[in-house]
């Protein structure tokens, strides 16, 4: 067995047709082809399933139960594989616990560092703690006025529960005449009856003193008896004035703030002992929003501004109202806008008089304590996350926000950009004693900073939601993860990872995979991305086609040798004999602007951003530069609540100019189109209900009174109930995973026997939704409101997915393009906005033309189209580019250059997308 090379004979899943294939290991290897010729059946579908099927086989029945059991993919044989590791696209935890920090491992070290060289502040009074001695205590006693009487105190138990017969009993014996007992005090030789169920504060009284100068020596002893008895804590109380609460571990001298044991749990927003208890380290409570009780302040109470009552009469309110408006003297009917902002407090919050409480707390109240859950998503509508109040969205208590390294906080240092961290600890300064507690945390920190960077990450923030990641963000922090494993010998698998990454940071991610080759690892790497392609040792091109026309090996070896091949419709791009071409002329601007004032959400620094309408628009600027921010956080949102009241709260802006001339918004995210494995393309584009209805009209289905539902698998009639139209069965196995097997029913067709005998054109409704796009579109040439809704997923480059594949087998680009798709086959308005994120994810270059082609057409329409992009093929056909930057994160968030691609071309000086364009535009920019 070769064990240079990975050798595959025979792959047959999914469109591969039979090819056999020879891989070298340790190399940095590329798959590229068409979208849907195969790339990623090879890559995940084939090696990732069979690396991993091994492991898992290699391990006991027992274990072999908690890990994801996997088929044998449909090949004959793979030698010299080696154990993989796949760093797919897919989004990171939703867990709203989990952050970079977290995710990455650097937070777990932050807590050691901080457990161990943080210096502890108090939380009042900001002065430094320290653990105190017996002599530093009688030293603060004697600052009391001479003459002052004190008692000397050791607080036993402190907020507990219990009858503590036996410590009263243990205290006597020991000689102790008075105990305090939750404030009260007591003689030892009483009988002192505790409740059991209740918290209690006992404390001993050591001795009784009176201040002057010769009581040194008493006092020491007492305080050493106290401290004795009460495990190092100890109070001394003057019988006027305050008492002071000492520590031998840790406590404010001045405010009596005592610290627990400094551990690494603290630390943790994930531990009862670190989170902060009102919040329990969520950092964010759900609170009734004052904005979405009252989206459109131009109305007035009467015409429905408080929207929790606008769709329904309630005599009890309206009559509140009443009352409210004769007592406070406004009326119902002016605008809610224009009424005082004293008014509007008092209906929103209440006054605290004549027993109004406000509508915030109405509603809070409600919530609380309805047992009806319609009522309380009702409710729901109007609430929104907000900071904790008590801890302001650091998570943890007081007591962890006030140990301190450098100045700042764990949660203050999390805060900071990972750029900014970097740079915090290179410049830390720390003593001989703390640099030898701290070298070996210090170098992971470091380190770990380092690889994220490199990965293009620098703009994140450690305490960054994972949930809120893009999938290529969350792909790179895997990926820097594992540089930090440092394993060797692996087979790691990655798709697209240079998704949402700016050419000035590409530079860097391939420096991170050729690190990750030369520790003695294959990387594998699904792209289309040109630069990438180029750097690889080696590049597989599959093809000729996509779907059924793919599935072939059309060129392998490196670049120059791609290049060279003139089957490779890869390399004919690469030796640029095929190009995207630069547009003749370009659309401008028709006078029309959607003017978005003061956008200040995240990093955006408040400059205005005029967008021309019925143009072709690209976002553009470095990762973290705050494209997605301002087109999706703050322009779709503010259009959405404005055209369709949507309850998603904008981000924060003044206002947005020239929305009168936008009618309809639609964003086309990569979101899934569906979560269950029910819904498909043909269901999600609305062609499959006139395919039921076509089905229906035949003369057989006539004939027996069938309807359209009875071609439906999600309804009782037609569909297959041995598996209720799925096509598979669960099988439990109790011991060992749930095993899918086809229905042996329908042999997976998921209709009865009676449906499937109805034929239109010799197909029945099963080999329909079995059908490729490409195959159907000639099937169906002759029914038009069928083949319009399949000419566009046509248009869009998805010839190649079937009709009835499962939603949840679709990458996120082809979601996106299979939403684009149903948006081409409605009406278009001419006054609609079409927001796109990154449209190009998985296409070539040959798919990135057909895109362009339909977006144009768009616009052609009259349309508005806004894509945030980093490609550069589409960056130069726009019409209009809005550039932000000048960096990410907190750097970010300008806008650095706008107006055509040549305009931005030749601001290169100050931005980063201008030097690269300058390159692809040829200069034409200087020949103008």
């Amino acid at each position: 067995m070769a064990s240079d090379r990975i050798i595959i004979r025979g792959a047959r899943e999914h469109n591969l047709r039979n090819i056999d294939l020879e891989i070298p290991r340790d190399q940095l290897v590329v798959i590229t082809g068409l979208s849907g010729s195969g790339k990623s059946t090879l890559a995940f579908d084939t090696l990732y399933a069979e690396g991993q099927r091994r492991y898992v086989e290699s391990l006991s029945a027992y274990a072999r139960q908690f890990l994801e059991q996997m088929e044998k993919p449909d090949v004959d044989s793979i030698e010299g594989l080696s154990p993989a590791i796949s760093i797919e696209q897919k989004t990171t935890s939703k867990n709203p616990r989990s952050t970079v920090g977290t995710v990455t491992e650097i937070y777990d070290y932050l807590r050691v560092l901080y457990a161990r060289i943080g210096i502890p502040h108090c939380p009042k009074c900001g002065r430094v703690i320290a653990a105190q001695t017996v002599q530093q205590m009688v030293d603060r006693v004697l600052t009391l006025p001479v003459g002052t009487r004190l008692q000397v105190l050791a607080p036993v138990v402190r907020g507990r529960k219990g009858e503590y017969k036996k410590l009263f009993f243990d205290l006597r014996r020991q000689g102790y005449v008075r105990v305090r007992v939750n404030g009260q005090l007591r003689e030892l030789n009483e009988e002192i009856d505790l409740d059991k169920n209740k918290k209690h504060t006992i404390e001993v009284v050591v001795d009784r003193l009176i201040v002057k100068e010769t009581i040194g020596s008493r006092l020491a002893d007492s305080l050493e008896t106290a401290l004795k008895l009460a495990e190092g804590v100890v109070l001394v109380e003057p019988l006027e004035g305050e008492g002071m609460l000492f520590s031998e571990q840790l406590a404010c001298a001045r405010c009596g703030v005592s610290f627990p044991e400094i551990s690494p749990r603290m630390f943790s927003f994930n531990n009862p002992y670190g989170a902060c208890p009102e919040c329990g380290g969520l950092g964010t409570r759900w609170e009734v929003d004052p904005e979405l009780v009252v989206p459109s302040p131009e109305r007035s109470i009467a015409e429905g501004a408080l929207a929790p009552w606008a769709q329904r009469e309630s005599p009890y309110f309206r009559q509140t109202m009443r009352v409210l408006a004769k007592r406070h003297r406004f009326s119902l009917t002016t605008p809610w806008k224009k009424l005082k902002k004293e008014i509007q407090g008092i209906i929103l919050h209440g006054n605290g008089e004549g027993g109004f409480e406000g509508i915030l707390k109405v509603l809070e109240r409600r919530y609380r304590e309805t047992s009806s859950g319609e009522v309380g998503q009702e409710i729901e509508r109007f609430m929104s996350l907000r900071d904790c109040p008590d801890c302001k969205g650091a998570r943890l208590r007081p007591e962890s926000t006030s140990i301190l390294i450098g100045g700042k906080s764990i949660a203050e240092l999390s805060a900071l950009s990972i750029k900014h961290a970097a740079k915090f600890f290179e410049g830390l300064k720390l003593s001989d004693r703390e640099l030898a507690i701290a070298r070996r945390v210090l170098k992971e920190v470091r380190e770990r900073l380092g690889f994220l960077m490199n990965v293009g990450l620098d703009y994140l923030t450690l305490d960054r939601a994972a949930a809120s990641l893009s999938g290529g963000e969350g792909q790179r922090i895997r990926l820097a993860t594992q540089i930090g494993s440092s394993l060797v010998g692996v087979l790691y698998i990655l798709d697209e990872p240079s998704i949402g990454l700016h050419q000035r940071d590409n530079r860097r991610l391939l420096a991170t995979l050729k690190q990750l080759r030369d520790l003695g690892n294959t990387v594998l790497v699904v792209e289309h991305d040109e630069e990438t392609i180029r750097s690889a040792d080696y590049v597989i091109d599959l093809g000729p086609g996509a779907g059924e026309l793919g599935g072939q090996v059309v060129a392998v070896g490196t670049p120059d040798e791609i290049i060279a091949n003139k089957a490779s419709l890869t390399g004919r791009y690469l030796a640029k004999e095929l190009q995207i071409p630069i547009p003749k002329a370009r659309r401008g601007p028709n006078g029309k602007f959607l003017t978005i004032h003061g956008p200040r959400e995240h990093n955006l620094k408040g400059m205005p951003v005029k967008i021309p309408l019925a143009t072709f628009t690209c976002v553009t600027g470095v990762s973290g530069s705050g494209k997605s921010t301002l087109v999706s956080d703050v322009l779709y949102r503010a259009l959405a609540q404005r055209l369709y009241r949507a309850q998603e709260r904008p981000g924060a802006h003044e206002r947005i100019q020239g929305t009168e001339a936008i009618d309809k918004v639609i964003n086309i995210d990569q979101s899934p189109i569906g979560r269950t494995p029910r819904s498909n393309p043909a269901t999600y584009t609305g062609v499959f209900t006139f395919i039921r209805t076509l089905f229906a009209r035949t003369p057989d289905a006539r004939t027996r009174g069938y309807q359209p539902g009875r071609f439906s698998f999600n309804v009782k009639g037609g569909r297959c109930e041995a598996c209720q139209g799925d096509g598979l069965v669960k099988i439990e196995m109790h011991f060992l995973p749930d095993v899918y097997v086809t229905c042996e029913v329908c042999k997976g067709k998921r209709y009865n026997r009676e449906t499937l005998e109805i034929r239109y054109k010799g197909k029945n409704i099963a080999e329909v939704l079995g059908m490729t796009v490409h195959e159907a579109l000639a099937f169906f040439e002759t029914i038009p409101p069928i083949k319009q809704k399949l000419q566009t997923l046509h248009d869009v480059g998805l010839d190649y997915i079937r009709l009835g594949q499962a939603a949840t087998t679709l990458s996120g680009g082809e979601a996106q393009r299979v939403k684009l798709s149903t948006e081409l086959s409605r009406r278009a308005t001419g006054r609609t906005l079409y927001i796109l994120d990154e449209p190009t994810t998985g296409l070539h270059f040959a798919d990135i033309q057909r895109l362009l082609d339909v977006l144009n057409r768009l616009v052609d329409q009259g349309n508005t189209v806004i894509v945030i992009e980093h490609n550069l093929d589409v960056i130069k056909t726009a019409d209009w580019i809005i550039d932000l930057g000048p960096e990410g994160g907190d750097e970010g968030g300008e806008v650095i250059a706008t107006g055509t691609p040549e305009d931005v071309a030749r601001q290169a000086t100050k931005s980063y997308t201008g030097q690269f364009l300058r390159r692809v535009l040829n200069f034409r920019a200087d020949k103008r």
